[in-house]
């Protein structure tokens, strides 16, 4: 489906988008992406959306990404006797192993692995940051904490440590069970949740075997420590900016944001800027001024896509929600300034002869009058690349592989589309010259530019580079065999 922007938009399914209609109604006002938060719902349920998709898929003769989001390790308080407590600023509260329900003096952690690398002075923090604990005394099995900021603490609230790195498995026995599921089902993207290290990566895409792509999500500070190293073995990167804003200081995350989508975008790693984009939404028809601004900041950035979460999965105006994103996107990209930014920002990447073909398409693309650069890719390497460098012109990717095309779905400025397998140049070039004809990007009068690979149908082989007109008795005229 040809979109009026670049910036893809992933919508979260959940109860309030679970039919076919409302899936359908999702994908036609802008969502690219699907994810299927594996932290809720059966997967059974997980199972039917996932159908759905595939359904509107076939029935709009579109390409649509599923990114399945795995949960990951949860750490949560015990209970309490009376389900919660108060906690007053300056009172002290012990966290322990033993199995008593809790009091107003202390709780159950049941996470030895925490207390094993807890020290005096780091920080814990419950319910979202709401309460915050400062670690004065701590052995194998106990922290002595002072409450610094106090407040409601109750059942099986969730803790975050953002001083240490946890010596934590990266995937949970759900995790991994959920795993196979999703990739047996057939997912294109595979998010791992409070990654920490570049081996939390490695771990899940031994498990994943090929089968999906794997995205990591940075919402840790040991994560953002270790980012280079976890982008490098990722396929690509989610700026989770929930757990990010709790466990740095909310300041941080912008500057951070930044830093991130500019690093995916040098290493032509897609980057999904995620949560609390347009919190409103979700029980408002309008969203905020505030809430339209962020989802433009991270346009402006470079981001390659932007996320909804809870809006599109459980709140009251899902479609609302997506349309929103999508107009915002449109206005931005159509910003003068946009340009500016995107230029000003673009990586002079010396490396490989790919780079180098990618990067004079665009360039000629842009000081000439070229409709778009239509790119032959198997694994998806040289429309990442090409995305890369933003160009002005639509991107055009041909693969013969459903799997590639829909993992591109995530990627900027990708407009991705089924073709034969192809043995000679000239059939790629009159295959590129007709997709940009039938899918409204050129006329017979227009050129475009033409990337591809010769020998064809093999990874990594991307050395051609050609000018060509969209009249096919021109192109059996004159372009090479």
């Amino acid at each position: 489906m040809k979109r009026q922007r670049n910036t893809k938009i992933v919508a979260t399914l959940g109860p309030a988008s679970s039919d076919h209609q409302m899936i359908r109604k999702l994908h036609e006002s802008g969502a690219d992406v699907f994810r299927l938060n594996m932290s809720h719902g059966s997967h059974e349920e997980i199972r039917e959306r996932h159908r759905i998709i595939r359904e509107v898929e076939k029935e709009l003769d579109s390409t649509i990404g599923i990114l399945a989001d795995l949960q990951g390790p949860k750490l949560r308080v015990g209970v309490f006797a009376n389900d919660s407590e108060e906690l007053a600023e300056g009172a002290r509260f012990r966290l322990d192993l033993s199995d008593e329900p809790g009091t107003q003096d202390r709780v159950t952690l049941p996470h030895p692995e925490i207390f094993a690398v807890l020290e005096p002075g780091a920080n814990l923090l419950v319910n979202d940051g709401k309460i915050r604990l400062k670690v004065l005394d701590c052995g194998a099995d106990f922290a002595e904490c002072e409450v610094i900021a106090g407040g409601t603490i109750s059942n099986r609230k969730g803790v975050n440590v953002p001083d240490v790195v946890l010596p934590l498995a990266a995937l949970s026995e759900k995790d991994r069970k959920d795993l196979e599921f999703v990739c047996q089902l057939g997912i294109d993207w595979l998010a791992l949740s409070f990654v920490q290290r570049p081996e939390d990566v490695a771990e899940a895409r031994e498990l994943a075997q090929g089968r999906a792509a794997i995205l990591s999500k940075i919402e840790k500070p040991a994560a953002v420590k270790s980012f280079d190293a976890i982008l490098e073995a990722s396929d690509g990167i989610m700026v989770a900016r929930g757990d990010l804003g709790v466990e740095l200081p909310v300041q941080a995350v912008p500057p951070i944001q930044k830093r991130l989508i500019r690093k995916c975008r040098a290493a032509a790693k897609p980057v999904i800027v995620a949560t609390q984009m347009l919190e409103s939404m979700i029980e408002s028809p309008m969203p905020t001024r505030a809430e339209v601004s962020d989802v433009a900041a991270a346009i402006y950035e470079g981001t390659d896509a932007v996320m909804l979460s809870a809006e599109s999965a459980a709140g009251q105006y899902p479609v609302e929600a997506v349309t929103t994103m999508d107009k915002v996107a449109q206005e931005v990209e159509s910003d003068p300034t946009y340009r500016e930014v995107i230029e000003a920002s673009r990586n002079n990447v010396k490396g490989s002869v790919a780079d180098g073909i990618v990067a004079a398409a665009r360039e000629i693309a842009e000081t000439t009058d070229i409709k778009a650069i239509c790119c032959f890719t198997q694994s998806g390497t040289t429309a990442l690349i090409t995305a890369r460098e933003r160009p002005r012109v639509p991107i055009i990717a041909l693969t013969p592989l459903r799997g590639t095309a829909r993992k591109l779905a995530l990627s900027w400025g990708v407009n991705c589309y089924m073709t034969a397998e192809l043995e000679r140049f000239k059939q790629a070039v009159v295959n590129a010259a007709r997709t940009a004809r039938s899918k409204g990007f050129a006329t017979e009068a227009d050129q475009i530019v033409v990337a591809a690979g010769v020998p064809f149908n093999q990874p990594g082989t991307t050395n051609i580079l050609r000018v060509a007109p969209c009249e096919e008795r021109l192109i059996y005229a004159s372009d090479p065999e």
